[in-house]
């Protein structure tokens, strides 16, 4: 006998081990015989991490299609693996040695310290593997992949030598994100703006050739900034090219406060006439956009901050060269070099305001870019570093969406994918760490790149650069000791993105021509997030057409935020973090699956409350009892039961909507529409199942034995069976568990659930469904309009059939008792007029009327009723009027504007109950 209660945390080690034992998710386990594959390789969670809800999100969606298919007889393979997260893991590393009080990195040097990053990771890395075993992830675990193993590490080695020697890899002296606590170039993912109150400050250019006087606008022009700081590096001013202001100012030159450099006034369309005074100073080595306009006019590039952002002017060449030797320019390499980048900020405005250069400052509210991992802003830094023609390899990877052999999935981010790959820039690989791959990129005497797969083929080619001689791999070590030619390796590391773009065939074998790689390349879609379409998305699209020759997934699904229940993004500072952990804890992992499923409807952010988790706990415990109901009635499976051959009305309707609910889970799912799916599998159990089957059928199953009972009983275990197959891929556990429990109740199991081949026949015709259907929505709709009435559960009422069909006449006759028993009725009668002070139940064969008189008082009701109208017509007034106004929308926090949406939807689906309640009741 099954237990009272389903016990999650019981029962999930459990189930997990019999997967386990069973290697029940090994890539083609219970695949038919010449089946297609199908492959998703996961988004690989960084080795450091633990799940967050985007991962419980992530992982739950590819599970649900994993196990459909694994069910579908496909051969499947789920391809797990982890992120060395380069960043993320060095730090990590270095302040567990802080805290034991170790020497620090750059004291043990590189090679002992990366020894201590694989200690770590052998000991404490990939903590989160444990957890996605936790909510069910049926990966191939015995495939599990890192993207610093010996495979992945050969396949980058590769790719890097190859595109290196085609021109698609190359080293420039570019603007990047610079984060000056971490000393590393980052990528654009690793940077959050950050709104900061700061200032905005005005200074006063003086203009070449005029006398400079503070109190006479003619002799000089005025130029706003955040940054004080940089003011030192700049080359030009820029104003726009048809602001009449300064049209005979452009092509004269300011000279530079505080330095004396002349720099020219250039016209350009950046500058924009209506902000500030309309004219812009141009760092092009500190800021991204002033980099661009740099290049227009080719202006100097002057770095004036070093790698730990602090002033960096004495001996600055750059900085020097042109400038005119002055005491004002020696004050200020003696007041500013070698002064953090925020104290010179502040000397710099003391000293533009000593010379009348300042003219005011204002209060300014802004974004500032922050290092995610570093916590501290982040410089746009001129430095030497490793690009990839992105452009290049780009064009076939637009081709490919715009062609259609890879779709997106809602098609809307198609336009994103457009936007970005359209007009992307080269990509910066290149990272100043020690954790990761390290550049294949040596360095002759004379500076000479020699780039290869291995020290022994640079030196070879090194040999052959300076000396001309054909040495080979295998005279290397007797040659390299007698050419005298000594190589030094690039110290920098590739960017981890690098390495995760390959990672759709890498983790197949690549460059090695392994059966994997031939049977499950390409893999059939990709599910991730929004915000990585451009980091993740877009580069394996690039590495695998030109590597592969085809692209790397048909589909990218992309799914949408988690919020918290207010729609607030979630985050630590809030104190909103829901931890998925936790509620698995609490309500048990298919609950919270259930939840994300339920919940992911295509193109809307799931805003999670903790007590969906917990409605749907109390769906698998709907389940759970439905089984244990079933069981102590006797309802055993029957190995000669034929779903087909069935004849009580009941039993057949309920086979009937079974086959239904077949289809639309399988039609959601194969469109990737998971709350569609979810909602067709719970309204099929909760409500055809459990609330109408069982309720319908228990005069059957307590009555006398006989062919009815007995089909009954066969039928809802066949019921029961199929159920749990379409609720698998979204609760894995209960249902494992009750395929267990429920296997001993008949004909012994032949395969685990997961093994099972899911539901896929025809939607079977009955003219019972019709039948059960109308009974259904009678016994509905009665209960409707008893709870609009406020009628208690003891207050009985007639109901009169009117104008009814001969076909609605039989089946009134036939389930009178039903409609009795369920409905609280006290008797039923047929007319072919309605009573009077009736409430009225249009129905597709006849109208239901509940005679109310002397039960209800019809003229209250009806009052009541149009007032609450006309105050949900109010409420919805109000929203709208908030709503309309872009003010409000703009500068509310985005949760409250979500909760006056919410509000509305709320008053405007009562209002529809109200007026339905108002009509049945106009002709009384």
């Amino acid at each position: 006998m099954l237990d009272k209660t389903f016990e999650a945390a019981a029962v999930e080690p459990r189930i997990s081990k019999a997967w386990d034992a069973a290697e029940a998710f090994r890539a083609g386990r219970g695949a038919a015989p010449g089946a297609d594959t199908y492959t998703i390789v996961i988004p690989p969670p960084n080795v450091t991490g633990s799940l967050h809800m985007g991962h419980a999100l992530n992982n739950t969606l590819q599970d649900i299609l994993i196990r459909l298919m694994r069910m579908r007889g496909r051969d499947v393979l789920w391809q797990p693996g982890l992120d060395h997260a380069g960043i993320a893991t060095q730090m990590v590393v270095e302040r567990q040695m802080m805290e034991r009080q170790e020497p620090n990195r750059r004291d043990i040097g590189r090679q002992a310290f990366v020894e201590k990053v694989w200690t770590w990771k052998a000991e404490s890395g990939g903590t989160i593997v444990n957890q996605l075993k936790r909510l069910g992830a049926s990966c191939d675990w015995s495939r599990e992949r890192f993207t610093m193993d010996e495979g992945l590490s050969k396949a980058v080695l590769k790719v890097f030598v190859r595109l290196y020697r085609e021109g698609l890899i190359y080293k420039d002296k570019r603007l990047v994100n610079w984060d000056p606590k971490l000393l590393t170039a980052i990528s654009d993912l690793e940077v959050v703006q950050t709104e900061v109150k700061g200032h905005l400050w005005h200074f006063r250019y003086p203009i070449d050739g005029e006398v400079f006087d503070p109190e006479n606008p003619a002799t000089f022009i005025v130029v706003a900034t955040t940054r004080p700081e940089t003011m030192l590096g700049d080359t030009a001013v820029a104003v726009h090219p048809e602001d009449e202001r300064y049209t005979a100012l452009v092509g004269r030159k300011v000279r530079l406060p505080l330095v004396g450099r002349l720099i020219p006034i250039v016209a350009d369309e950046y500058s924009d006439p209506e902000k500030g005074s309309g004219a812009v100073k141009i760092t092009p080595a500190h800021d991204f956009n002033d980099f661009e306009v740099g290049k227009r006019h080719g202006l100097a590039q002057i770095s004036v901050l070093d790698v730990e952002a602090q002033v960096a002017v004495a001996g600055n060449e750059d900085f020097l060269a042109g400038v005119p030797a002055s005491a004002e320019l020696d004050r200020t390499v003696a007041d500013f070099h070698g002064k953090d980048r925020f104290t010179a900020r502040k000397l710099i405005v003391a000293r533009m305001e000593e010379g009348g250069f300042l003219e005011k400052i204002e209060p300014h509210t802004h974004q500032v870019p922050h290092g995610d991992r570093g916590g501290v802003p982040i410089e746009p830094y001129l430095t030497d570093q490793w690009y990839v023609n992105a452009a290049e390899l780009a064009k076939p990877a637009i081709a490919s969406v715009r062609e259609g052999r890879t779709a997106f999935v809602p098609k809307n981010w198609e336009k994103t994918y457009y936007d970005w790959m359209e007009n992307i820039q080269p990509w910066c690989i290149s990272r100043q760490l020690w954790w990761g791959h390290q550049i294949p990129a040596w360095y002759g005497p004379d500076g000479t790149v020699f780039v290869a797969e291995s020290e022994a083929e640079a030196y070879v080619e090194a040999i052959r650069h300076y000396q001309g001689s054909e040495a080979t791999d295998e005279t290397f070590e007797v040659t390299a000791k007698l050419s005298g030619i000594e190589l030094t390796r690039d110290e920098d590391v590739l960017d981890t993105w690098f390495s995760s773009a390959l990672w759709p065939f890498s983790t197949l074998g690549w460059p090695d021509e392994t059966p994997e790689l031939k049977r499950y390349y390409p893999t059939n879609v990709l599910v991730t997030g929004f915000d990585i379409i451009f980091f993740w998305v877009a580069r394996m699209m690039m590495m695998g057409l030109h590597f592969m020759e085809t692209e790397p997934f048909s589909d990218v699904y992309i799914h949408a935020l988690v919020r918290d229940e207010k729609g607030a993004k979630m985050s630590k500072s809030k104190g909103n973090v829901i931890d998925p952990l936790e509620l698995i804890d609490e309500y048990g992992a298919d609950a919270l699956r259930f939840t994300l499923a339920a919940m992911a409807a295509q193109g809307r952010d799931i805003k999670l409350a903790t007590s969906r988790v917990g409605g749907y706990r109390n769906f698998a415990t709907k389940l759970w009892n439905a089984v244990r109901f079933a069981e102590m009635n006797g309802c055993a499976r029957d190995a000669a039961f034929d779903p087909a051959a069935v004849t009580e009305t009941i039993n057949s309707w309920i086979v009937t909507e079974a086959s239904k609910a077949a289809a639309d889970v399988t039609e959601a799912l194969d469109a990737y529409r998971f709350n569609d799916a979810a909602a067709a599998i719970y309204r099929f159990v909760w409500n055809s199942f459990c609330d109408w089957y069982l309720e319908l059928s228990k005069p059957i199953l307590t009555g006398e034995d006989g062919p009815a009972k007995a089909e009954t009983r066969a039928t809802c275990a066949y019921v029961i069976d199929e159920i749990l197959k379409l609720l698998h891929p979204f609760m894995p556990f209960i249902t494992e568990e009750l395929w267990a429990a429920t296997g001993s109740w008949g004909p012994a199991r032949e395969n685990l659930l997961c093994l099972t081949r899911w539901p896929e026949g025809p939607v079977r015709a009955s003219a019972a469904a019709d039948e059960i259907n109308w009974l259904v929505d009678v016994i509905s709709e009665i209960r409707s309009v008893r709870a609009e009435m406020g009628m208690t559960p003891a207050t009985q009422v007639p109901l009169v059939l009117v104008g009814a069909s001969e076909k609605a006449r039989a089946w009134l006759g036939t389930h009178t008792a039903a409609i009795q028993r369920l409905a609280r009725v006290s008797e039923v009668l047929t007319a072919d007029a309605a009573p009077p002070q009736s409430a009225q139940i249009v129905m597709a064969d006849g109208i239901v009327a509940l005679p109310l008189a002397g039960v209800v008082d019809l003229d209250a009701e009806r009052a009541r009723l149009t007032k609450e109208e006309a105050k949900l017509l109010d409420e919805i007034g109000r929203i709208d009027k908030k709503l309309s106004n872009e003010q409000f929308v703009a500068r509310a926090p985005e949760e409250v504007v979500e909760e006056e949406r919410a509000k509305r939807d709320g008053y405007v689906e009562r209002l529809a109950k109200v007026r339905a309640a108002l009509e049945r009741l106009k002709g009384d």
